[in-house]
């Protein structure tokens, strides 16, 4: 209710020119709780989510105590990750991480579609590039849950040389993750989607496995850490038909389905903006891709990814056969209370279906 009430309309009125601005004050918010230990507890109480064996689940042998993560985009740098920690989340992505200090496109660049319960964003993957953020890593606290990091192609990396950048990042920032998700799919970097097509994926998703297994090898790890492809919802299904081949062929943990859109439909919002639209609108769009997947690769892990916004949509997200779900526009709109209203709203209607676990919707 604080929120809604008085800190959104602040956010809003400080950034009525450039809506980027609310962003960039609640991360450096965020940042400085980060370096503040008793304030963190405080958080940490207010937002606390009791663990519940009902929501438990075991992906890619990493343990998530509920559902509902935090997509990557939000935290790009990784300098609030503590204090984002505390806001409820079962774990969250960092980045898009990618090797070069750049300032991502022009701005304004974000424009919030409120009628819609939707964004469009065209950042473009601004970055203090991975040397800082790696700074920015080994400095933090432990946040004691999942931490997955997004990592992508800098803006004036040529696509020839895009595999090598991306096994860089990965040698680079592989002590600080515990899963990877290969960025291929926003529409925002000039000529990053391409990296979808066989004639690229193949080679870029071989080179970050055979890095893996060494980088697994040297550091003595159970297991390599997972890697997870991010994918366009804008892809037909015959060329989501060759990416599945590719990922099964060289082992991939797992999808993250899906990333932005540049279709655009109907939007009551009238907004006419290039860029990548998420929030409410991609939802159908989600399920759609999803149940492909699940339909064609069922013992592919799947995060599902596109306009979560109540519990209702992430049962609909687990019906079309997602085991997890991020969520980026409904915190834009709905503040840091909504990991735990939606784990509450879950768990209610659980509770009146006689649900025993997550898992059982997906049945």
């Amino acid at each position: 209710m604080l929120y809604e009430a008085l800190i959104q309309p602040c956010l809003h009125f400080l950034a009525r020119n450039d809506r980027e601005i609310a962003h960039e004050l609640v991360i450096r918010a965020l940042a400085s709780l980060s370096r503040k230990p008793c304030l963190l507890k405080m958080t940490k109480r207010v937002f606390r989510i009791k663990p519940d064996p009902r929501f438990e689940q075991e992906v890619c042998g990493l343990q998530f105590a509920h559902p509902v993560g935090l997509a990557a985009g939000f935290d790009k740098n990784c300098v609030a990750l503590e204090a984002l920690g505390t806001l409820g989340f079962s774990f969250i992505e960092g980045g898009t991480v990618v090797r070069e200090n750049q300032p991502g496109n022009p701005r304004p660049r974000i424009f919030p579609l409120a009628d819609d319960q939707a964004l469009i964003n065209r950042m473009g993957f601004p970055s203090d590039g991975v040397e800082n953020v790696r700074g920015y890593l080994t400095n933090r606290a432990p946040i004691q849950i999942p931490l997955g990091l997004s990592i992508g192609k800098s803006k004036n990396t040529p696509l020839a040389r895009a595999v090598e950048e991306y096994v860089e990042l990965l040698d680079i920032l592989y002590p600080y993750a515990d899963y990877f998700a290969v960025n291929v799919s926003s529409p925002n970097t000039p000529g990053l989607r391409e990296l979808q097509d066989k004639k690229y994926l193949e080679e870029l998703l071989w080179a970050l496995n055979e890095r893996r297994a060494a980088l697994g090898s040297w550091r003595r790890d159970a297991r390599p850490k997972p890697i997870f492809v991010k994918i366009s919802p804008d892809l037909t299904w015959g060329a989501i038909d060759e990416l599945l081949a590719i990922i099964v062929a060289r082992g991939v943990s797992g999808l993250i389905a899906v990333n932005t859109t540049i279709e655009r439909g109907y939007l009551l919002s009238g907004v006419d903006e290039l860029g990548g639209l998420s929030g409410a609108p991609l939802r159908e769009r989600a399920y759609e891709v999803i149940r492909y997947i699940h339909r064609h690769v069922p013992s592919l892990p799947i995060i599902g990814v596109g306009g979560v916004f109540t519990p209702f949509d992430i049962v609909a997200m687990f019906k079309s056969g997602a085991l997890l779900v991020q969520i980026y526009t409904s915190f834009v709109y709905e503040g840091p209370s909504i990991v735990r209203n939606l784990i509450r709203g879950l768990g209610e209607f659980m509770e009146k279906e006689g649900i025993k676990h997550v898992s059982e919707f997906r049945r």
